[in-house]
Parts: structure tokens; C-alpha cells; sequence
């Protein structure tokens, strides 16, 4: 009889219940899964992701997974500041005020600055003419395209020939050192002549004693090793390019010359890409 009541007593104890599943977990996950769309709000928002945005959207991430504010709290801050600015803010830039100009602006100040190498260029060689008493030889005229320094075709050459003449390098080597201090300006060397015929075993017309002359003067200006023989060119125009009549002696030795044109890079404050550079200056 006792062994029966100890069974059945064993047999009607009940089991203890088990506990709920703890389901505090749930709160992080959800507060993750709001992080997470957040987060996925603000990638579709941003136009482009740059490197300070991000920086900014991670901290704002840290912060809330640490407890502070988090992404949804900074949907009211100050707009991102440019990153290419704040990168500058440590340190110690010195600009120079015309490249900070807007673009109109910039090319009517570069104008500006070329109109004064132009000029101060033009008194250098008109007080050199002056002083060596080249008056009736040499002149120049600054216009809206160019700088022209003209020099007659006899104080350079004998007739019908394209030898520089001993004395004419000096003024050559003259010229080459009046150009160095404006080296980014392109440099046209232009031969002319009058129209009478010329014909010998070496020109067989005014086009290859044009073209002849105005290359070998420009092979001597180059002798300076300053300037930039990318930004020079020879031209030989014959007699198709004349400053005045061909009908007088007057006239035909007008015409028969060499000039050097020294061109702008701005017209009427406007960028100009100037044939002999190529467009790459």
C-alpha cells in the first residue's frame, strides 16, 4: 500500500510551468530595423555621396546606436558645406585674386593685364628705335589683334636675297631680348615683297623670297634659348599682302618688308585661341 500511494503521488505531482520566451530582444531589433530605414532614406536622398556626407552619416550612426541622436534627428541640420571648401579651412591658402573671379570677370581682368605687357612692350621698342635712330626703318602699331613691329625689307636683306645682313642680327638679337620678359605670347614672322617678278636659281617667284626671309629672321630671334619656339611661326605672304601701292618706288619699298606680330589672347575682353598655338596654350 505505501509503495502504491508513493506512486501515485509521484504520478499526480504536476510539473512546474514553463516561462514566457523572453522577448525584450525585440525592442533593439526594431529600433535597428528604423536605423536601417533610415538609413536606406538617406541614401536614396543624396544625389551623390561625397566623402564629407558620408562622414556626416556616420557619425550620426554611431551616435545613435551609442545612444545619442541618430539619423532622423538631423533631418533639420544645416545643409553639408562643400568638402572641397572645409579640406581648406586648416590651412593657410594664399589665392590669387583674379583666379577667384568669376569667369566674365577673370578674362576682362586677363585682357586688362595684357593690354599693359602690350604697351609697356610698345614704349621698350619704340624708345630702341628712337634711341638708335631706326625711325625710317622700323615702326609699330598695337591694334585690337595683335602687336606689329614692321622692319623695311633693306635693313635686312640685299635685293633679291633672304640673307640676314650682319649688322640686322644685332637688331634681331635686340628684338629676342624685349620679347623674353612676355614668353606666353604666340610670335608671327611674316615676309612680304613688292609685285615685281622675281625669278632665279634659287626663288622662282616673291612667294619663296617672302617665306625665305621671314624664316631665317625668325632663326635668329631664336637664338635667344628664353624664348619658346612652340610659340613662334614664319610666313611668307609674296606680294599679296601690300600696306600701299606697288605703282610708285616709294610704294614697292613700303611693301617689301618683314613684321613680327605679337598676338593677343583676348579681343574686346573675350578668350581667343590664336592659330599658331594650336589651341594647347
Amino acid at each position: 500500500m505505501r509503495r502504491e500511494r508513493a506512486t501515485v503521488s509521484k504520478k499526480g505531482r504536476h510539473e512546474p510551468h514553463e516561462e514566457h520566451a523572453d522577448e525584450s530582444w525585440l525592442l533593439p531589433y526594431s529600433d535597428l530595423m528604423t536605423l536601417l530605414l533610415a538609413l536606406f532614406i538617406v541614401l536614396f536622398g543624396m544625389s551623390s555621396l561625397d566623402a564629407k556626407k558620408f562622414e556626416q552619416m556616420a557619425k550620426s550612426m554611431s551616435s545613435a546606436f551609442s545612444g545619442g541622436s541618430g539619423v532622423l534627428d538631423n533631418t533639420s541640420a544645416n545643409p553639408v558645406e562643400n568638402p572641397s571648401v572645409d579640406m581648406g579651412k586648416n590651412k593657410e591658402t594664399v589665392q590669387d585674386p583674379v583666379k577667384s573671379k568669376p569667369s566674365s570677370e577673370l578674362q576682362k581682368e586677363l585682357a586688362r593685364r595684357e593690354q599693359e605687357d602690350l604697351e609697356k612692350l610698345k614704349r621698350r621698342i619704340d624708345q630702341y628705335i628712337k634711341g638708335n635712330g631706326l625711325t625710317e626703318q622700323l615702326s609699330t602699331k598695337l591694334n585690337q589683334s595683335q602687336l606689329m613691329i614692321t622692319i623695311s625689307d633693306n635693313a635686312l636683306f640685299a635685293s633679291g636675297q633672304a640673307v640676314v645682313k650682319p649688322e640686322a642680327r644685332k637688331l634681331a638679337t635686340s628684338i629676342a631680348t624685349l620679347l623674353d620678359e612676355f614668353p606666353d605670347y604666340d610670335v608671327i614672322v611674316s615676309g612680304h615683297t613688292d609685285n615685281v617678278p622675281i625669278s632665279n636659281s634659287k626663288y622662282p617667284s616673291n612667294w619663296e623670297l617672302s617665306a625665305d626671309r621671314a624664316l631665317n629672321f625668325m632663326r635668329i630671334l631664336l637664338l635667344d634659348k628664353q624664348l619658346n619656339p612652340q610659340k613662334f611661326s614664319a610666313i611668307g605672304y609674296g606680294e599679296y599682302r601690300p600696306t600701299t601701292t606697288n605703282s610708285t618706288n616709294v610704294g614697292r619699298a613700303k611693301n617689301r618688308r618683314v613684321e613680327i606680330s605679337i598676338i593677343r589672347k583676348y579681343q574686346n575682353g573675350t578668350q581667343v585661341i590664336s592659330a599658331t598655338s594650336g589651341g594647347n596654350n
